[in-house]
C-alpha cells in the first residue's frame, strides 16, 4: 500500500488543532464502552495464546504474524456466542473490541522485536540462559518502554500527518464489518475449523503414543539424488507441518518464490559444490547451515541496510516531526484533546522510571558495562522514532534492519563483547517493534473514534500478559542450546543474529575460505538485488526476487522453503481467480492452521516435558 500525500510537519499549530478539533466533533465517541474488565481478560487470553503461536512459528520460519484482526474476530465470535446463550446480556462493541486487540497486539507480539532472537541468540553464543522471573521483567520493561516512546509521536503521525499504517487501518475496516454488519460468522468458522484440523494432523504426527497405531510422516522426501546424496538429506522434501502452508499463504507470491528460488540456490547448488570441497563435512541440516548462515547473514543484512538507507526520507521527517512536537503549541488550554490524548510528559516521565531498569538489568543478567547500557538508550528513542514511521508509511517495522545496525554500532564501540553486541540490539529492536505496535492500534482506535489513553492502558496490560507467557514457553521448546537450528526448530533469525554478532565481535578470518568467499558475494547480491528492487523498470520489477525471501531460505531447511511456496501459490491464484472468496478465506484458514498445530505442538511439548508421552 503507498503511502498517503505527507503533510508538512511545520504546518501551524492552529491548522493542526483545526484538524483535531474537526476529528473531536465528528468521530471521537466521548462515553462509550470502551478498555473493560472483559476486554482486559479477553485480551490477555487470546494475546498469551497468540504469544505461544507466534513463539512456536518464529522458531519454525523465523516470522512473527499479526494478531490483531484474528483476536478481534475470535472475540466478536466468541461473545456473540455466549450472548446466543444468555451468559452476557451487554453488547461487546466495537470499542471495546478494539481495546481487547490493542491488549491481544502487544502480548501477542512478545515475541518480536528482537526478543525472541535475542535470547535464544544469547544462548548459542555463550551458554547463558537468564533465570524466568528477571527475564520476564527484561521483556516487559523493553515493551513498555516502546509504549512511552509512541506517545510524543501519536499525534503528529496519526492526528496530523495521517499515515495510513496499512494494519491499523485494515484493522477498523474489520471492526466495522464485524460490528455494523456482522460479517464475521463466516470468517471465525473458517479459522475454528482450519485450527482444529491442524491441531489434529500436529497431535497425528507427533504424539508418540502406545495406543496409535500410526504417526503421520513429518516429511515426504524428493525422489532423485545430488552430489550422489538422497535430496532428503539435503532437506529438500515435502513437509507435513500446516504452519508452513499456513505462513506462505499469509506472506506476498513475491516471497514465497523467492524462497523456493533461494532453497534451490543454497541445497541444490551451493551446499553440494561445498560438500565437494570438503566446506560442508557431512550433508546433515546442521553442518550445512553452519556454513550457509554466513552467505545468508550477508545478503539479508546488506539488503535491509540499503533498502532503509533508501527511507532516508522517512527517517529525516521522522525526527522533523518530533522537533515539530516539542516546540510549544500556542494557546495550550484550547487544546481540543487535552483530555483525550496521552500527555506528552507521560513520555519522559515514563522513560525516566522504566531507563534505570533497563541499565540495571543490563548490568545485573548480561554484565553489559554501565557506560554501554546508557549509550543504549538514545539509541532507543531514535529506534522508536524511526521505526513509527516508516511502520505508518510502508506497514513494515525495519526490525531486520534496526537490530544488525545496533550491532554494528556496539561492535566498533565494544569489540569483542557478543553479549552487549547481542542484548544492546534486543532493547533497540524491541522499543522500536513496541512503539510501532502502539501507534498501528492507535490508527484503529482513531479512524473508530476511541480514547488513546485508554488503548496505551491496554498495550501495558497486554505487556504483561505476553511477558509471563513467553519465557515459561520459551524454556519448554528450548530446554538447550542443541535444539536451535535443528530440523525441529531452524530459529534462521536466532542464527543470522548470533552469526552477526560473532562475526563483528570475533571477527570471520577462522572460516573456512570458501565461506569467507560466500559471505563477499552475498553481500554484493543483496546490494545488487535491492537496487534492481527500486531502479528496474516496472514490468520487471514482479521478477526479481526478494533478497529476505532468498536469504531466509538459506537458514531454514529446504523443505520450509517448499511448503511456504506452495501455500504462497495457492491463495495467490485464489486472490486472482476468486477473491471473493480468498477475502473470506485466506486469512482465517491460514491463521486456523497456524494455531491450531502450534498450539497443539506446545501442548506435546508439556506432555513430552511432564513423562505422559515419549520423545
Amino acid at each position: 500500500m503507498a503511502p498517503r500525500e505527507q503533510k508538512d510537519p511545520q504546518e501551524k499549530p492552529e491548522e493542526q488543532q483545526h484538524t483535531e478539533a474537526q476529528w473531536f466533533r465528528e468521530v471521537y465517541q466521548p462515553g462509550a464502552v470502551q478498555l473493560t474488565v472483559r476486554s482486559i481478560v479477553t485480551g490477555m487470553f487470546l494475546g498469551g495464546i497468540m504469544c505461544l503461536s507466534n513463539l512456536y512459528v518464529f522458531l519454525k520460519t523465523g516470522w512473527s504474524l499479526g494478531v490483531t484482526v484474528t483476536a478481534c474476530v475470535l472475540a466478536f465470535a466468541m461473545y456473540r456466542v455466549l450472548a446466543a446463550l444468555r451468559i452476557t446480556k451487554r453488547e461487546f462493541s466495537a470499542l471495546e473490541n478494539n481495546a481487547m486487540g490493542s491488549v491481544a497486539s502487544a502480548a501477542g507480539f512478545m515475541t518480536g522485536g528482537g526478543n525472541m532472537a535475542a535470547i535464544p541468540a544469547l544462548l548459542l553464543l555463550t551458554g547463558i540462559r537468564p533465570d524466568s522471573i528477571p527475564l520476564m521483567v527484561w521483556f516487559a520493561v523493553i515493551a513498555a518502554m516502546g509504549v512511552f516512546v509512541a506517545i510524543p509521536l501519536k499525534r503528529q503521525l496519526v492526528n496530523i500527518d495521517k499515515l495510513p499504517f496499512p494494519t491499523g487501518t485494515a484493522t477498523a475496516e474489520t471492526l466495522k464489518s464485524l460490528h455494523h454488519h456482522g460479517q464475521s460468522s463466516n470468517k471465525a468458522r473458517y479459522l475454528i475449523r482450519a485450527g482444529a484440523i491442524g491441531a489434529v494432523i500436529a497431535f497425528l504426527r507427533d504424539a508418540k503414543m502406545r495406543w496409535l497405531p500410526f504417526n503421520l510422516p513429518a516429511h515426504f522426501g524428493l525422489p532423485f539424488k545430488l552430489g550422489g546424496v538422497a535430496a532428503e538429506k539435503w532437506t529438500l522434501a515435502f513437509d507435513g507441518s500446516l504452519i508452513l502452508f499456513g505462513a506462505g499463504a499469509l506472506m506476498s507470491f513475491k516471497t514465497g518464490w523467492s524462497m523456493l528460488l533461494g532453497a534451490i540456490m543454497n541445497y541444490a547448488v551451493l551446499g553440494p559444490a561445498m560438500y565437494a570441497r570438503g566446506a560442508i563435512e557431512s550433508v546433515v541440516y546442521k553442518n550445512i547451515v553452519q556454513f550457509t548462515l554466513w552467505p545468508a547473514a550477508a545478503l539479508l543484512v546488506s539488503s535491509n541496510l540499503l533498502s532503509f538507507a533508501f527511507q532516508w526520507q522517512s527517517v529525516a521527517r521522522s525526527f522533523s516531526s518530533v522537533f515539530a512536537l516539542f516546540r510549544k503549541r500556542k494557546n495550550e488550554e484550547d487544546d481540543p484533546l487535552a483530555d483525550v490524548e496521552c500527555p506528552t510528559w507521560w513520555f519522559p516521565a515514563g522513560f525516566l522510571v522504566l531507563a534505570p531498569i533497563v541499565v540495571f538489568l543490563m548490568m545485573s543478567l548480561f554484565q553489559v558495562p554501565l557506560w554501554a547500557a546508557i549509550v543504549a538508550l538514545p539509541l532507543t528513542f531514535v529506534v522508536g522514532i524511526v521505526s513509527s514511521r516508516v511502520t505508518g508509511e510502508t506497514d513494515i517495522t525495519p526490525s531486520k534492519a534496526m537490530g544488525p545496525m545496533t550491532q554494528l554500532i556496539f561492535g566498533a564501540i565494544l569489540p569483542g563483547n557478543v553479549v552487549a553486541n547481542v542484548m544492546t540490539a534486543n532493547v533497540t529492536a524491541g522499543v522500536g517493534l513496541h512503539s510501532a505496535d502502539l501507534l498501528t492500534d492507535l490508527k484503529s482506535g482513531y479512524l473508530l473514534g476511541a480514547n488513546p489513553r485508554k488503548q496505551l492502558f491496554a498495550q501495558l496490560f497486554g505487556v504483561v500478559a505476553g511477558a509471563v507467557v513467553v519465557v515459561p514457553a520459551y524454556n519448554l521448546l528450548v530446554p538447550s542450546a542443541e535444539v536451535l537450528g535443528s530440523t525441529q526448530f531452524p530459529a534462521p533469525t536466532v542464527l543470522v543474529w548470533a552469526g552477526v554478532s560473532r562475526a563483528l565481535s570475533l571477527g570471520i578470518g577462522g572460516l573456512h575460505p570458501a565461506a569467507r568467499t560466500a559471505i563477499g558475494i552475498a553481500f554484493v547480491l543483496g546490494i545488487a538485488i535491492t537496487l534492481l528492487e527500486r531502479w528496474a523498470p516496472a514490468r520487471l520489477k514482479p521478477y526479481i526476487p526478494s533478497p529476505s525471501g532468498i536469504g531466509m531460505a538459506m537458514v531454514v531447511p529446504g523443505s520450509n522453503s517448499i511448503a511456504m511456496f506452495i501455500g504462497a501459490s495457492i491463495a495467490e491464484f485464489m486472490r486472482r481467480r476468486h477473491p471473493r472468496v480468498a477475502e473470506q478465506t485466506v486469512v482465517p484458514i491460514s491463521s486456523g492452521f497456524i494455531a491450531g498445530e502450534s498450539l497443539m505442538g506446545i501442548a506435546i511439548a508439556i506432555l513430552i516435558a511432564t513423562g505422559v508421552l515419549s520423545k
